[in-house]
């Protein structure tokens, strides 16, 4: 049986304490968001012009990317490798992409010092095709498109047949029901092309990220300065896509009072040691080619985080994968996942405001109160938009007792 035959919209009180939080979070965050747009990013960060990327590029730009990724995998392995048995959580890896880059697009906008010319990479004759940061903002805004267009089908399953427009509007019921029957057959016949694209358009730009500080080889920390970062940005969010899928649906399964769709992640993550291995196996090549070991017991926050991300978060997730027993067990699955994430999180977070120390910085960055506060704020709010589709649409799959336990 498929998604398409068994997802359904949640059947649950939607205002519970944990929203309610959610909500506060959220505006507490929007609002320093809100006092950044009035008064400039000086009123509410700490970035200054040796250290132009921060909080919000590390984790609400680069690392919101990478945890994207799980939507082009996922997407990859069911409909290019054709990996039926995991047809299940293509709609939940779907609705997290398509929000995971709506709010990497949000959070870009804060972080603009000029955030009202945003809108200018879509402007042709505003094109700067030698700008790395062009190749990432033109990718991100087309695969934004791919993935709201990959998720039509499921709003046309939603109210095909079910449209009932009040009033004198109820004169367009048939139209409108006829417009949303068209559209998801229409699809239905072209739909491969906008999953080809959305894998490419991943791939380009997830690369791209790492390119960034290729050009910065005297500000970086020679353990995460390489002329490969373009690669292992790309394996790292190809690695992390599955743990991502893992976490999403084990932390929405027990949200909404769920039993884990193991028969489905304990084969997901079978995977994850091949993609992982092959990251962290050109990590420790190239850093025994270029001899960086020997910076690794040196007393410094950046070898000091190497040894988090790399050593505890990511070889360790990796062997932890590779156990069955692990893969089996619901709370070890989402342990060793919740680890990688984290550990890519920190990669990113180091990479772009830790390992990064500009010759003439003349103090440290740390984040101020007012990044910390939109991030979660901004991960909140993902997180309750998240909860308000899977109630309206059919995205998670019923529970067993509503489908005869198939």
């Amino acid at each position: 049986m498929s998604a398409h035959d068994t997802a359904a919209p949640v059947d649950t009180p939607f205002f519970t304490r944990g929203v309610m939080l959610l909500c506060a979070v959220m505006v507490t965050g929007i609002g320093f968001g809100l006092y950044r747009m009035l008064f400039s990013l000086a009123a509410v960060t700490n970035l200054n012009d040796q250290y132009p990327l921060g909080l919000w590029i590390g984790i609400d730009v680069a690392s919101g990317v990478a945890l994207a990724a799980g939507g082009f995998t996922t997407g990859a392995l069911v409909y290019i490798f054709n990996r039926e048995q995991f047809h299940a959580i293509i709609r939940p890896a779907l609705l997290t992409a398509m929000f995971g880059y709506t709010f990497v697009a949000i959070g870009l906008l804060f972080d603009l010092g000029r955030w009202y010319n945003v809108w200018h990479p879509v402007i042709p004759f505003m094109w700067q095709g030698n700008s790395v940061l062009f190749e990432v903002g033109i990718c991100v805004v087309i695969y934004l498109n791919v993935l709201y267009i990959e998720f039509v089908p499921i709003v046309t399953e939603r109210f095909i047949g079910r449209v009932n427009l009040p009033g004198f509007l109820a004169r367009l019921n048939d139209p409108v029901d006829l417009a949303l029957r068209f559209m998801d057959y229409f699809l239905g016949k072209i739909m491969f092309l906008f999953i080809i694209a959305g894998v490419v358009l991943s791939c380009l730009h997830q690369s791209s990220l790492g390119t960034l500080m290729v050009i910065a080889p005297y500000k970086m920390h020679p353990l995460y300065f390489s002329y490969l970062s373009p690669l292992f940005f790309l394996l790292s969010a190809m690695s992390v896509g599955f743990p991502m899928v893992i976490f999403e649906s084990m932390l929405a399964a027990r949200s909404f009072g769920r039993k884990p769709e193991m028969q489905v992640l304990t084969p997901l993550a079978r995977y994850v040691p091949w993609l992982l291995g092959i990251y962290i196996a050109l990590k420790i090549g190239d850093m025994l080619y270029r001899g960086t070991y020997v910076y690794l017991f040196e007393n410094t926050l950046p070898v000091g985080m190497f040894w988090l991300e790399f050593g505890l978060l990511t070889v360790l997730p990796f062997f932890l994968f590779l156990s069955p027993d692990v893969r089996r067990s619901p709370g070890w699955l989402f342990t060793a996942a919740l680890m990688y994430i984290c550990g890519v999180i920190l990669n990113r977070s180091t990479v772009f405001f830790i390992a990064y120390q500009p010759v003439y910085g003349e103090n440290a960055y740390i984040p101020a109160v007012g990044e910390f506060a939109l991030t979660i704020g901004l991960i909140a709010a993902l997180m309750l938009v998240y909860r308000i589709f899977v109630t309206l649409f059919p995205v998670l799959p019923l529970k067993e007792a509503e489908h005869g336990g198939h």
